[in-house]
This record gives C-alpha cells, sequence and structure tokens, in this order.
C-alpha cells in the first residue's frame, strides 16, 4: 500500500474509510479518517483496497456522497439471474462492469459494497464470489420473510406490552402468549429456564433488570400475574388443568356410567349415615354409622365412597388420577385428583342421594379391638352432614338424645383409642393451623384436637387396620402402610420437658417417616400390627387402588394389579405425593409469612419448644395464636417451655425470611 490509498476497515463490525499516511514498524500502517483520528491498522485488517487514484482524508465526505446512490442491493439479484446459470464467480471489479458497465474506483467499491453486504446472492470464496444455488437462495428468503414476520409481530408486542403497562384494554396474540410463556418459565425457574431469549428481550426493550425477580414484578405489572403468584406449584409438576379427553370422559360418565360390577351391593339405606367433615370440604369421602345386634352387641359401619364405581382400571380417568396421585389443598383452593364433576357428585356421599360405598363392618371387643368384620360394596343414604363443630356441641352439651348412634360411636372411638395406646401407640397433639385466602383476605384458625376430629380419625384408622387384616388374611398386594419403631428419649427425660407441645415436639423429632411395601409390617406410631389407608379413594390414589384390590377379591376375580404392579405404583406415588406435600407446606408457610407481614403491630404469645442449633441461639417457637411454627435468634438466655411475646421486626414471604422481636410486658 502506498501513502494516499483509501481503505475500508472494520471497528466493532461497522464499515470506515481511512487514507493511508505511512508505515508504522515492519507490519502496520497508519491510516486517517474522515474525522481525522489515526488508526494503527495490520493488513489483515483492511478489507478492501481502492485502486487507481490517491486521497485525501478529507475527500473520504465526498467519496460516500458520490457512492451512495449506487448501493441499492436489489440490483444484485439481477447479476445472480444472469451469473447462476453458469455458476460464474465474479469479483468487484466484474460486477462494477455487469451493473453499471464502468470500472471506475467508485463504481468498483460500489460493487465491492454490495456483495459484502449482501447475505442472499453470493458468497465469498477466496477473493472472488459466488452465485448461491436457487433452492439456497429460496430457503435464504424464507428465512428472512420469517425473521421480517418476527420483527413486525415483536414491534407489535411491544405496543401491546406498553399498552398493557399503561392499564389499556389488550387483546393478547398467539404470539404473544409465548414470549410471555418465556417469562413466565424465567421468573419461575430463573437461570434453569429454557428459551430464556425471549424473556430477556423483553427485558432489555422495557429497560428493566435482566433478572427473574424483574420478570416476575413486570408479570404482575401486565396483570398477567397476581402478586401471590404460587412459584412453588409453577416449579413442581404438579398438573393443574384437566386434559380436555379426560373432561369429556367425565362427562360421558355421568348420563352413561360403566356397568356396576357389583350389582349385589348390600343394602344399607336404613342405617343412620353421619358424614363429618370441615365446612369447607367438597369432596365427601367417608361416614359412619351404628347398627345395634342382638345381645346388646353393636356394630360400627365405616362407609367409604366408591368412585371405583366410576372407573375401569387403566381408563383415561384411572391413569389421570395416578399421574395426580393426590387432591392437593392448597391455601387458595384446591387441585382435585379426579374432574370436580364427578368427584363432588356422584363419587361423593352426597347428603339425601342413594350413594354407592364400601363399607366396613366392625364388632369391636370390649377392650377396643376387632372382634368381628366384613367389608361389602353396598348402598348408603347420607342422614346428616355434620361438621365437627356440630358434633363438638353435640357431644360436649348432651344434644344427642335423639342421636344416640352418634354417642355410641364416640365411646368406641374413644375406647379404640385407649386400646391402641396400650398396645403401644404413640400419640402426639400439636396445634394445627388451617389457613385459607378468601377474596384476598389471609384467614388462620388453629385446628382443636377436639372430640369429633379424634372421633373421625379413630374410625378411619379403624377402617384401615380392617382392610389390611383382610388383605394379609387372603395375600393381597395392596400397599400396607408401616412404620420402624422410633428410638424415643428415655421416659425420666421426657418427663423433665413440660407437658403438651414442648414434649410433643421432642417426640415428633423421633418419629421416623412411614412407609409403603406390599409386605404387611407393623405401624408403630398407630400401635397396629398391619395397616393401610383406604379411607380417601376421591383424593389419594394409593386408596383408590386399595378399593380396586379388595373389590376385585370381594367378587371372586382375578385382580386388576399384580404385585409388581402394585410395588411399582407404589413407589412411583410416593415420589409424586411427596412433591404434591411439599407444594403445601411451602404454599401455606409463604401465607402464614403473608399474613404476619399485614399484621406488624400485632403481638403474638410465642412458646418455645425446642433448639434448632443452640450453639448459633437458633431455637423453634410456636406462635400459640395461630399454631405457626417459626424459626428464631434469642438474644437472651432462654429454654424450651419458656413463653414469650413477640412482634414480627421483619417478613419477607417472598423470599422465606421472617425475624422477630421480643416484647417485653
Amino acid at each position: 500500500m502506498e501513502k494516499g490509498t483509501l481503505i475500508e476497515f472494520r471497528v466493532n463490525s461497522d464499515r470506515r474509510l481511512a487514507v493511508i499516511e505511512r508505515p508504522e514498524g515492519k507490519k502496520h500502517w497508519i491510516a486517517i479518517d474522515e474525522f481525522a483520528q489515526s488508526h494503527t491498522l495490520h493488513p489483515r485488517q483492511v478489507e478492501y483496497q481502492v485502486t487507481g487514484e490517491t486521497y485525501r482524508s478529507s475527500n473520504i465526505p465526498g467519496f460516500l456522497k458520490q457512492v451512495e446512490p449506487y448501493l441499492d442491493l436489489s440490483n444484485l439479484e439481477v447479476a445472480w439471474e444472469l451469473l447462476i446459470e453458469d455458476r460464474e464467480t465474479i469479483d468487484p471489479a466484474g460486477m462494477a462492469l455487469l451493473l453499471f458497465s464502468e470500472q471506475t474506483p467508485l463504481l468498483c467499491y460500489a460493487a465491492y459494497w454490495l456483495l459484502s453486504e449482501d447475505k442472499l446472492y453470493f458468497k465469498l470464496k477466496g477473493d472472488r464470489y459466488e452465485p448461491r444455488s436457487k433452492p439456497q437462495v429460496a430457503e435464504l428468503k424464507h428465512q428472512i420473510e420469517m425473521e421480517e414476520q418476527r420483527q413486525q409481530e415483536l414491534q407489535g408486542y411491544f405496543i401491546r406490552l406498553q399498552q398493557a403497562l399503561e392499564h389499556q384494554s389488550v387483546e393478547w396474540q398467539s404470539s404473544d402468549r409465548l414470549r410471555l410463556e418465556s417469562l413466565e418459565r424465567y421468573a419461575t425457574l430463573g437461570d434453569e429456564a429454557t428459551q430464556r431469549t425471549s424473556a430477556l428481550e423483553t427485558l432489555i426493550h422495557l429497560k428493566r433488570s435482566e433478572s427473574p425477580q424483574a420478570a416476575f414484578q413486570l408479570l404482575v405489572d401486565l396483570e398477567v400475574w397476581n402478586p401471590h403468584e404460587n412459584l412453588f406449584l409453577r416449579r413442581s409438576q404438579v398438573p393443574i388443568q384437566f386434559p380436555q379427553k379426560v373432561l369429556e370422559v367425565a362427562h360421558h360418565r355421568l348420563s352413561s356410567p360403566p356397568d356396576d360390577t357389583h350389582r349385589d351391593r348390600l343394602d344399607l339405606t336404613h342405617l343412620k349415615v353421619y358424614t363429618i367433615d370441615d365446612e369447607s370440604t367438597q369432596e365427601i369421602d367417608d361416614g359412619l354409622s351404628l347398627e345395634y345386634l342382638s345381645e346388646g352387641k353393636q356394630r360400627l359401619w365405616i362407609h367409604i365412597a366408591d368412585p371405583t364405581r366410576w372407573l375401569i382400571p387403566g381408563d383415561e380417568l384411572d391413569l389421570e388420577a395416578r399421574r395426580r396421585s393426590t387432591t392437593v389443598y392448597l391455601p387458595t383452593g384446591m387441585i382435585p385428583m379426579f374432574p370436580s364433576e364427578l368427584a363432588t357428585g356422584p363419587m361423593s356421599l352426597v347428603q339425601g342421594q342413594v350413594c354407592n360405598a364400601l363399607s366396613f363392618g366392625v364388632v369391636l371387643d370390649e377392650q377396643g379391638a376387632i372382634q368381628d368384620y366384613s367389608i361389602h360394596p353396598s348402598q348408603i343414604k347420607t342422614t346428616y352432614r355434620l361438621t365437627y363443630e356440630d358434633v363438638d356441641e353435640m357431644l360436649e352439651l348432651g344434644g344427642v338424645q335423639e342421636e344416640s348412634e352418634l354417642e355410641e360411636i364416640a365411646a368406641w372411638a374413644k375406647q379404640r383409642q385407649t386400646w391402641r395406646q396400650s398396645q403401644g401407640a404413640i400419640s402426639i397433639h400439636m396445634p394445627e393451623s388451617s389457613i385459607k385466602v378468601r377474596e384476598g383476605e389471609v384467614i388462620i384458625h388453629v385446628l382443636q384436637d377436639s372430640i369429633a376430629r379424634q372421633l373421625v380419625a379413630e374410625m378411619m384408622i379403624l377402617a384401615g387396620e380392617t382392610a389390611a387384616r383382610y388383605g394379609q388374611t387372603h395375600s393381597l398386594p395392596i400397599p400396607f402402610r408401616h412404620q420402624p419403631q422410633p428410638e424415643l428419649p428415655p421416659e425420666q427425660e421426657l418427663m423433665q420437658l413440660p407437658a403438651g407441645p414442648v414434649r410433643f415436639c421432642a417426640i415428633r423429632r423421633c418419629m421416623p417417616r412411614s412407609e409403603m411395601s406390599i409386605t404387611p409390617a407393623r405401624h408403630a406410631s398407630l400401635g397396629l400390627e398391619t395397616y393401610t389407608q383406604v379411607t380417601s379413594p376421591i383424593r389419594r390414589y394409593t386408596d383408590l387402588l386399595t378399593h380396586f384390590q379388595l373389590k376385585a377379591h370381594l367378587r371372586g376375580e382375578p385382580l386388576p394389579f399384580s404385585a409388581e404392579q402394585v410395588q411399582e405404583l407404589t413407589m412411583t406415588l410416593s415420589s409424586t405425593v411427596q412433591e404434591a406435600v411439599s407444594v403445601e407446606r411451602q404454599t401455606n408457610r409463604y401465607w402464614g409469612l403473608e399474613f404476619l407481614r399485614r399484621s406488624p403491630d400485632e403481638v403474638w404469645h410465642a412458646l418455645m419448644l425446642r433448639w434448632l442449633r443452640e450453639h448459633e441461639n437458633l431455637g423453634l417457637v410456636l406462635l400459640e395464636d395461630l399454631g405457626l411454627e417459626m424459626a428464631m435468634r434469642f438474644t437472651r438466655s432462654i429454654e424450651p417451655g419458656d413463653h414469650l411475646q413477640l412482634r414480627v421486626s421483619h417478613v419477607d414471604p417472598r423470599h422465606d425470611t421472617i425475624n422477630f422481636e421480643e416484647v417485653l410486658m
């Protein structure tokens, strides 16, 4: 290169013209651009040399102005059509002659600019340009059209975003939905989210932080999410909506149920049937009766809803329930295992209607042990739908003169509890909170360990023992539940702890997790040698599985599930249920913290339960007014069993943090 040569080079991918001034060392050149700025360049950095004339840097603006009319990329299509047939290659000088009929330095540069800017018709091969094939050009045109369409959609999306942020009415397009879903994934999963590009593109356009928190806030600002969006649920595999096919099958079953496999159901419609649940319960899956026998004996009846009446093993409803494994109960509502029109309709024990049930008839001996039992597919008619509060009031205030059966059932429940304790049952009575969110208001009730709740619990345990005995006697593969014997602290050590929640908390720490298998074994905390869960088939698939097996055996037919299948199912169901329980626990924790956030000035009565890390002064306290257990760092000497007054000093439900300060009265 010589002084005065006009060259093109790149600065951050942008074209830049400059004039060679002088050499710099052995390999570099100094070039001056139109702004009189000098650049030290290696020959490899030079993209093009304008030969045939010499220039000064002050000539560059005029040169660019003269070349501008020739920089029309559409001209290349004509040249491509002329060259494609023979697949001829061409250089800038040849292109200048072909397009402009001249080869002046300015026109050669214009041809070079067109060829180097083109991404459609030609590709660089050595120092010449080769025309692309017709299929290649067609594909590239399609890609360009798609990109142009994407850009149009993107600009429309950005306009609608702004409108939504200004609280204008917006009709989102289908392409918008994909971009919003990308935002949702990023807000939910953060850096683990797939296809984050679209989410980041949105945040960058709006000049917002490129963080999951910013994505979350944007979705709230757009009113796509609410400020309390359940990220625990979104991060889980818990299905929220039912597939359309499942809903169609459910609707069809209402009008055309499958044939009842038990045409000879035991008619128990003459018995009084009591269902006892929380007022908000919609899936009524158990009821109780008492039958007076000869010689002063009595038979307890535990009637369990029979959803298998509406199912066929392996059909769409069964497989969907299996996939869900359980009904998920959240403060904001429930996610049912079956479509609601079935679960709260014909599957439930609806008051005043003749319902299908699986009924467990049990005669207890004087101590409360099972003396005799039988299991029957049945028909019943619920007489009373009662709440726990109704039953507590009736039993405590003596309002059961006309309902002697209910009083007798309560007496048997008490006897049954005494018997289980004699068998080594371990009772833990910790306060339990019920958190509901209704129209934005967070409501917390402490569930008392009342007579009615103990009554129902004992009858459900009795039905579970009865089903397990039947399964064990007939060697049926059903999901038995068992629990290893815990290693409790010495009696003397336990007695030194204050009675009540503190002592129960110490016992609870030692309790091993219950397990499922097809082999019956002792359940330590229940004090039973064999046990299974059978009383919630509308909302727990393992219970439904047991129903399928029991009913088939009662009919004298082959079991629908082999031992291997039951074993495999219980393993799969366990992990799914564990995830659902985790979502329930985390969601309850969130709303508990949100309740406390909304009550910043409230003083709470608290009980120190135990140390979490004593060397760090970190302990577990029970907020007695709410039944909530919270970690707290103490600033003074304290022991389990001490009472204190607390006020929230900081709480952030979204980040799961809370701090308390002690209020000295």
